[in-house]
């Protein structure tokens, strides 16, 4: 069967050479790339500054199209059902490529189809307390936890945060009171007001309070430290071996031709080095994380393997 000529000239035009400086600066009357955002905000405004980097370097203006709703699921259900020809791509955190696959029964997508073009940042997730709490390690909170109600917020009950927090628990031997929240920043609130002993969050809600003083990192669920803050040490070098990371990526519908690929995967590896993109990204507490496609799709089926073993474990089914 004979491809449709529109097709074949869409793929023509991604497979040309990178423009140079002078054809970047030239108006583009190339048609736009798609980038779908399944999350409000799109990481802070860094979606946006990394989008217009990724654009330049392609040569063509990309538009983020927000589809937001079910925690991912809306917008992926979205890419997945887009035209395998390049000029649709998703920036999304990992929720909805290895959470939300174990929570609901008709997903509309397969995660393993979709085409993983790169991974540009780690929302490292953290615990956080007051500056005044008597909490300041891992051994402490432990300590406190086993002496009696101590209390918890995260972004919501299966959220990553919360799942870390799941698997902290069974790994140290201890249990929180959980009281979930909808997102990061309502529990963290609800901690600095002191209804809350302390909150499992990402490093970029409470990054501000940190600096200021008025909060305090107890240690961080990554595998390595946050760059930002240096002397909070993770949760594994803390004594509790556990690792629960939250990356953003970049995703292409399945059947997306491998060179449409490959040129986005390099467009993607300059883009991330971009002077704007990497102090909004240090700006809003996020750490810029390059990945290439391959090693990205082996991530997220480890994660999704170690997450659907954690809400087994809860008694957790699909619904």
């Amino acid at each position: 069967m004979r491809a449709p000529k529109r097709w074949l000239g869409a793929l023509a035009a991604l497979l040309l050479p990178m423009p140079t400086q002078a054809q970047q600066a030239q108006p583009q009357a190339d048609r736009p790339i798609t980038m779908l955002s399944p999350f409000p905000a799109a990481g802070g405004g860094s979606a946006r500054v990394f989008a217009d980097a990724f654009g330049r370097l392609l040569g063509h203006p990309v538009v983020i199209l927000q589809r937001e709703g079910a925690s991912g699921v809306v917008g992926m259900r979205a890419l997945a059902a887009s035209p395998a020809d390049g000029w649709t791509i998703a920036y999304t955190a990992m929720t909805p490529l290895v959470v939300q696959p174990h929570l609901v029964r008709e997903l509309g997508y397969q995660p393993e189809a979709l085409a993983s073009i790169c991974n540009v940042a780690e929302n490292v997730i953290s615990i956080a307390v007051r500056a005044d709490s008597p909490v300041h390690t891992v051994a402490d909170l432990i300590a406190a936890g086993k002496r009696g109600p101590f209390t918890s917020g995260s972004a919501g009950i299966n959220s990553l945060p919360d799942l870390a927090m799941q698997r902290f628990q069974a790994a140290a031997g201890v249990e929180f009171t959980h009281v979930p929240h909808r997102g990061d920043g309502p529990a963290f609130t609800e901690t600095y007001a002191g209804r809350l002993n302390f909150a499992a969050v990402s490093v970029a809600a409470a990054g501000a309070m940190v600096r200021s003083g008025e909060m305090r990192l107890v240690a961080v669920f990554s595998a390595q430290r946050h760059p930002e803050f240096p002397s909070v040490p993770t949760v594994t070098e803390q004594g509790v071996a556990m690792v629960q990371q939250s990356f953003a990526g970049l995703y292409a519908p399945p059947g997306t031709p491998q060179p449409v690929l490959a040129r986005y995967q390099a467009a993607c590896r300059t883009a991330v080095e971009d002077p704007a993109y990497r102090a909004i990204a240090t700006a809003t507490g996020a750490v810029v994380s390059y990945m290439p496609g391959a090693e990205l799709a082996a991530m997220l089926r480890t994660e999704s393997e170690r997450t659907g073993a954690t809400l087994r474990a809860l008694g957790v089914q699909p619904q």
